[in-house]
């Protein structure tokens, strides 16, 4: 269940952000490394790494919420604390990708194949 941290970023749970996937709801914006990004990713996840980070090349919230995702949580923290000094709405996945596989729910590694 997604909740708001005292900073207001919204924090969501793997299986809200694989409902919002499935809708077209939301961009998942992978804020990891490439190289981490090429050996497991979430399907759908746009590679943005935090080391060249700039919420000003995001596109303005619209119809689908920006959420960013990393391994941990940690680094999509900042990305998402970054966008909202931006002025724009600011939301990441919980735990990042370690919680989604920790809830069963499938990456992508390598290739193109669902792990």
């Amino acid at each position: 269940m997604s909740h708001t941290t005292p900073d207001g970023i919204t924090e969501y749970d793997p299986e809200e952000v694989q409902a919002l996937l499935e809708q077209g709801r939301v961009l998942l914006v992978d804020v990891r490394e490439p190289m981490e990004y090429a050996a497991e990713r979430i399907a759908g996840a746009l590679l943005y790494p935090l080391s060249t980070f700039d919420a000003a090349h995001l596109p303005p919230e619209g119809e689908r919420a920006v959420v960013f995702q990393c391994a941990a949580g940690g680094r999509s923290l900042t990305a998402a604390r970054l966008r909202k000094a931006a002025g724009q709405p600011a939301a990441h996945l919980a735990g990042g990708i370690s919680e989604w596989k920790a809830q069963g729910l499938p990456t992508v590694r390598g290739g193109s194949r669902p792990a």
